[in-house]
């Protein structure tokens, strides 16, 4: 059996989750496990979250997927410095037997597991491993640049596909090994408990290939990595282990994913302004109600059309039924309809683009955040416009991505997202 060390690469027309001699903490010389878990880098809200996790232990894996320096060089060293200092002392030990680690979470009434493994990177043209949103060209940069440097995935991205829920095969395997004793648990301060088990026995490893080379998967969270592994495998003479990226791939037949919205805090956009740009192009209504009951009025909003909700003043404002006319004139007409009506295309292409000219790709003027609450304590602070968004619901993005469409970048969150730092993957092995 092929690993994701390197190796002949058979030719595929489904997944490869091939086993890896994972890189985990040794809970000996870190405080708790929980202490140096994070959030995957691109939710963790900045800078308090970052502030908040760096002091949680010395050994947090933020200094690793977030390191902190003066430019993106010397950032990119820093970590590379700190895993190999890890790696030296201890901190980090590698697992001695390849294997595929399967990951439980649990909390807020919702269960999910699914195996953790060194995916084979397929080009989105050969239709095995689906994006539904574009990606921002300098977030892949900055992500190639930190695997280059620490030759590590040191996080895994999460993927979904339609199993058979846990009958035979993948799942199956998964149901059956979370009745052993797991390699690790812990309960991270969301409340959310976290076990991972690996499976090294070979009839189980074959019994999961064989299933997962009939599937096809969605990148459920993880574009910017996605497209990161597919960049630096094109920069490596194949066979190699930038052959394989490190993922979480989950049965959503059997664990079904929560989809939530990712929203906009512009930085440089003062409501008053942002609203007096919207005459007569959308309705305008104020709301003086608490965040949750403004959300309801978003949700209803949202079932007849494209609607927002922008924050940052202290109130709450419905923004709606945006004009035919302008629609015909910002959204590209050569696509579905079904992306057509998307709150984020219609968002991006007639909101962002023609009305309040934000370049959507410059983290000075835009940010994009998933935790609704702190996007508009944000705007409240710092004088900003938090526009909040409705989740597309997971049918949608799955069959656009069948069709070859992508959606506005950060148009989804699905979740729950796979704690960081629980396992890693080190290409030098």
């Amino acid at each position: 059996m092929n690993t994701a060390g390197g190796g002949d690469v058979p030719a595929h027309t489904g997944l490869d989750l091939a086993p890896f001699q994972g890189l985990r903490y040794d809970p000996d010389r870190v405080g708790s496990l929980a202490a140096v878990t994070s959030p995957p880098y691109d939710v963790v809200v900045r800078p308090d979250g970052l502030l908040h996790l760096e002091s949680a232990d010395p050994h947090n894996i933020v200094r690793l997927i977030l390191p902190q320096a003066a430019t993106p060089a010397a950032r990119t060293k820093q970590a590379a410095e700190t895993l190999r200092r890890w790696l030296a002392e201890g901190v980090l030990r590698t697992d001695t037997e390849p294997g595929l680690y399967v990951y439980e979470q649990r909390g807020g009434g919702v269960l999910q597991r699914g195996l953790i493994g060194a995916l084979r990177v397929s080009e989105p043209s050969e239709g095995v491993v689906l994006p539904h949103e574009d990606v921002m060209p300098h977030v892949v940069a900055d992500r190639a640049a930190l695997m280059r440097a620490t030759c590590a995935n040191l996080e895994p991205l999460l993927l979904t596909y339609r199993g058979n829920g846990s009958e035979t095969g993948a799942t199956a395997v998964v149901e059956r090994t979370v009745e052993r004793l797991p390699l690790l648990a812990t309960t991270t301060e969301d409340g959310f408990s976290h076990r991972l088990w690996s499976v090294t026995d070979p009839d189980a490893l074959a019994e999961i290939r064989a299933d997962l080379a009939r599937q096809q998967a969605l990148i459920a969270d993880g574009h910017h990595r996605w497209a990161t592994y597919v960049r630096l495998r094109a920069e490596h003479t194949s066979p190699s282990p930038w052959d394989y990226g490190l993922v979480l791939l989950v049965d959503t037949a059997r664990y079904p994913l929560r989809v939530r919205a990712i929203h906009r805090l512009l930085h440089r956009l003062p409501v008053a302004e942002a609203l007096s740009a919207l005459d007569g192009l959308f309705r305008v209504r104020d709301l003086h109600l608490p965040l949750p009951e403004a959300l309801e009025v978003l949700a209803d909003a949202a079932c007849a059309g494209n609607a927002y909700l922008l924050a940052g003043d202290g109130a709450f404002h419905l923004v709606d039924q945006p004009s035919p006319d302008l629609l015909a004139r910002t959204v590209p007409a050569d696509r579905p309809q079904a992306w057509r009506t998307l709150d984020a295309t219609v968002l991006h292409a007639a909101l962002l683009e023609h009305v309040w000219r934000i370049p959507e790709d410059s983290p000075q003027h835009i940010a994009y955040i998933h935790d609704t609450a702190a996007t508009v304590e944000k705007a409240e602070r710092d004088g900003g416009t938090a526009v909040l968004m409705h989740p597309v619901r997971e049918e949608v993005v799955r069959a656009l991505a069948r069709q070859g469409v992508t959606m506005p970048r950060k148009s989804t969150s699905f979740g729950p997202k796979p704690a960081s730092g629980l396992v890693l993957r080190a290409l030098e092995l």
